[in-house]
């Protein structure tokens, strides 16, 4: 196990590097200037800028200060548009706003999706079944750039009963909302797939083979078919959480929680690229270490995978 672990390790490393490199070879290509303005900037006080944030020096010195300052500080440099604010003070103050209803959002999902699914694969072609999966067609078809604007219509303005917007330190009402519209998609994902892998497993002949041998039908499903089962459910997880992560951005400002993904659309707007390329190299690691806990725990759940 411990040499699968060294392997994985060995792969996401290099796979960060490349992400950082391109992130930045695409940064130096894109047209404007961080202090671009309609009014013009003089020429003298342009350059000054420049060398405050050090752009005059060479695209591979400052790749190479760049890559060094990740590795050995974690640190992103300064923002080109927040005066006095670094890229790590931004990613403090928004990213643990993305992480919270992002986690939630996470384990609303698992804890909806996986025992529908169970329970439309047990009780197959029954009303139960038909309606799971009319539930995950249905949520499936309505992404969450559809569902927070019917969310905050039904419930903030016709009901009035949770807030359309803010976060007010992360209370409990500011989190529906937001937790229902990111999570719904992915809730019906993980039903569908937990549901057609149950399938698959309960008519496999090792679960006959228990069946036949008289075992109550509760202790199959959970001592013999589920762990399986969820074999394509973890691999489906890995990239879920991630997209839970970086697929918020619509979810920050829709509803104005604060978090990482208004920082990041402000910064596109106002092409404050350290702060677009230090967003984009947080996600890439996030997504990197996320796929590496689910290739781990695949290998523990199937011994074949360390193989």
């Amino acid at each position: 196990m411990t040499a699968y672990i060294l392997r994985r390790i060995a792969i996401a490393i290099p796979t960060i590097l490349t992400l950082i490199v391109l992130s930045f070879v695409l940064m130096e290509f894109a047209p404007g200037s961080p202090f671009d303005s309609e009014r013009g900037i003089p020429p003298a006080v342009l350059a000054n800028l420049e060398a405050k944030y050090g752009l005059d020096r060479p695209a591979i010195e400052r790749l190479g200060i760049y890559i060094w300052n990740i590795v050995t500080q974690f640190d992103f440099g300064p923002s080109f548009t927040y005066r006095d604010r670094t890229v790590n003070d931004i990613i403090a103050q928004g990213f643990p706003v993305t992480l919270t209803y992002g986690i939630w959002s996470g384990l609303a999902a698992i804890a909806v999706g996986v025992p529908l699914g169970i329970v439309a694969a047990i009780r197959h072609n029954t009303w139960i079944d038909y309606l799971a999966v009319g539930f995950s067609i249905g949520a499936q078809v309505l992404p969450n750039f559809v569902m927070a604007p019917i969310l905050v219509l039904v419930f903030t303005l016709w009901l009035g009963w949770l807030p359309g917007g803010g976060w007010q330190g992360g209370q409990w009402n500011y989190l529906v909302l937001p937790v229902i519209a990111l999570s719904t998609s992915f809730m019906a994902s993980i039903a569908r797939l937990t549901r057609s892998s149950m399938l698959e497993v309960l008519n496999a002949p090792f679960i006959r083979t228990a069946q036949a041998k008289g075992l109550p039908m509760r202790r199959v499903i959970l001592r013999h078919a589920l762990k399986p089962a969820m074999l394509p459910v973890i691999s489906y997880l890995g990239p879920t959480f991630a997209f839970l992560l970086t697929g918020s951005v619509l979810i920050d400002v829709f509803f104005s929680t604060g978090g990482i993904g208004q920082f990041f659309v402000a910064a596109a707007l106002g092409r404050d690229y350290s702060v677009i390329m230090g967003v984009t190299v947080l996600y890439g690691i996030i997504v990197v270490a996320l796929n590496l806990v689910v290739d781990l725990a695949y290998a523990w759940i199937d011994p074949k995978i360390r193989l």
